[in-house]
């Protein structure tokens, strides 16, 4: 269940980005028919469901890609596996990352185990009673519409309601309250048939039972509203569009005197003629005019532009061109500390931090950088680095020789790089370029941890802590791992 959470915790990220966006588009767009506003909400509704997606390199959300997953079409801000990390860290996709607490060592249980399940159980809980509330008052609203009696085809007339609106799901009809005037019924039957001929009576259910299971959000709140706002002003639109513009007055005057008070509240109820802010409807009503032709074809390039943009995943980080590492002086055992602290990275997946990070580390003489392979598919999670020598009689040499650097090396990127589990480095000639006749020196982060007597990750909090590992490592020795 809490893997089911996590998952629904990252579509709603996602979606509030989409969502504020969306916002955003319509103060932009506000003389567009709201039609299109009103369509807008699918990619929001898109992100609230499907947590995964195609990749376009016109995806609007690259500003707030997260670093990892970048491999795949998850747009993951919490890791799947938050409960297990030892330094949890969320990652909300605009280059900042919360601390979680930490896992204590020589505990049983993470902490995150316990913050998570009791997290879940909270949403669940609230998800519950918001399902349970809203069946309630559906039955108690279909309870009340019982007595109604039959006028004409799918209209009914009650006594028990103050407004009209559409109820039902398979067979939707039209209830109204006794004593509508015949200049008023006119307007409000034909209000309420567009949404049924829209098939808004099923929209907005699903609408709410999308925001059932993202409850937790505030965002989801105020886009449910909007999109219900969106959805009374493009059904008043296309009303005047088909009753004439001259019925503007009158069909204002209507809603107003039909409008739902404001006591009463709405949250997954019918489709009532005079609900979400009569007063802009009213407004909006009056200022509409028939846009032309071009306006409709601009309005629909622009719009279909913004909800595949939405709906999109950025493409995943590409790799950068793996940094020369071709020999040099004294100088290369240099590390670049401003450079690695820019690049730490909470997964092995960010190919383009990752390769910022082994830039930043002291260059191995005599050997070329041909690359890397980073394992992200499966745990345990691995960086493979390759090097490449001039001739066999230089191989032949290499496998006699200390291989120190890429032991500090790899416990330098265990520390920086959060999710990986190994980093092995893979030195071969200009003959062979594959893994026969390699020479492979592998780390893990068990062996490091073990050598440093503590979680490496810890020094990889700002610069002075990385200062502090680059003197522990350079006086550790490796001879029982070589």
């Amino acid at each position: 269940m809490t893997s089911l959470f996590i998952t629904i915790l990252n579509m709603s990220i996602t979606a509030s980005y989409v969502a504020l966006a969306v916002m955003l588009a319509r103060l932009l767009l506000k003389r567009v028919p709201k039609i299109f506003s009103y369509i807008l909400w699918l990619a929001v509704a898109v992100r609230m469901v499907i947590p995964i997606s195609f990749t376009s390199g016109f995806s609007l959300l690259a500003f707030v890609q997260p670093q990892g997953k970048s491999d795949t079409n998850v747009m993951e801000y919490v890791p799947s596996d938050i409960e297990l990390l030892k330094n949890p860290v969320l990652d909300i996709g605009i280059n900042r990352l919360v601390s979680l607490p930490s896992a204590t060592p020589g505990s049983s249980v993470n902490p995150m185990q316990v913050i998570m399940a009791v997290v879940c159980l909270i949403w669940i809980t609230g998800a519950v009673v918001l399902l349970f509330y809203s069946i309630i008052m559906y039955i108690k609203c279909w309870a009340e519409l019982r007595t109604a009696t039959l006028v004409k085809d799918r209209i009914f007339e009650t006594n028990r309601i103050s407004t009209p609106f559409v109820f039902g799901f398979l067979r939707p009809k039209i209830y109204i309250p006794i004593g509508i005037s015949e200049q008023e019924l006119p307007f409000i039957i034909e209000h309420e048939l567009t949404h049924i001929r829209r098939r808004d009576h099923l929209i907005k259910p699903f609408a709410y039972l999308l925001l059932i299971i993202h409850w937790f959000n505030p965002l989801m709140w105020l886009s449910y509203r909007l999109m219900n706002k969106d959805m009374e002003m493009s059904c008043d639109e296309r009303v005047v569009r088909s009753m004439g513009e001259g019925t503007k007055g009158s069909y204002a005057a209507t809603l107003l005197s039909l409008a739902v008070s404001r006591g009463q509240v709405q949250i997954a109820g019918p489709l009532a003629f005079g609900e979400n802010d009569v007063k802009a409807r009213i407004k909006n009503i009056v200022s509409y005019r028939q846009p032309s032709s071009r306006v409709i074809a601009i309005s629909v390039l622009v719009f279909a532009a913004l909800i595949t943009g939405f709906t999109a995943n950025p493409k995943p980080l590409q790799q950068s061109s793996f940094p020369s590492l071709s020999a040099g002086d004294d100088s290369d055992l240099i590390y670049d500390l401003s450079k690695l602290m820019d690049n730490k990275t909470l997964y092995v997946g960010n190919a383009s931090k990752v390769g910022g990070l082994i830039s930043a580390l002291p260059k191995p003489v005599g050997l070329e950088g041909k690359g890397l392979e980073l394992q992200t598919k499966t745990q345990p999670y691995g960086v493979t680095i390759v090097y490449i020598m001039d001739d066999n009689n230089e191989m032949t040499a290499l496998k006699n020789s200390e291989f120190d650097i890429f032991y500090k090396n790899s416990i330098m990127l265990l520390s920086l790089i959060d999710n990986v589990d190994h980093i092995t480095y893979r030195i071969t000639n200009s003959i062979s370029i594959t893994k026969r006749g390699a020479v492979e020196i592998n780390l893990s982060r068990a062996e490091a941890d073990q050598l440093l007597g503590e979680d490496v990750r810890h020094f990889a909090t700002d610069e002075q802590s990385i200062r502090e590992l680059i003197d522990r490592i350079e006086n550790l020795s490796f001879s029982n791992i070589k």
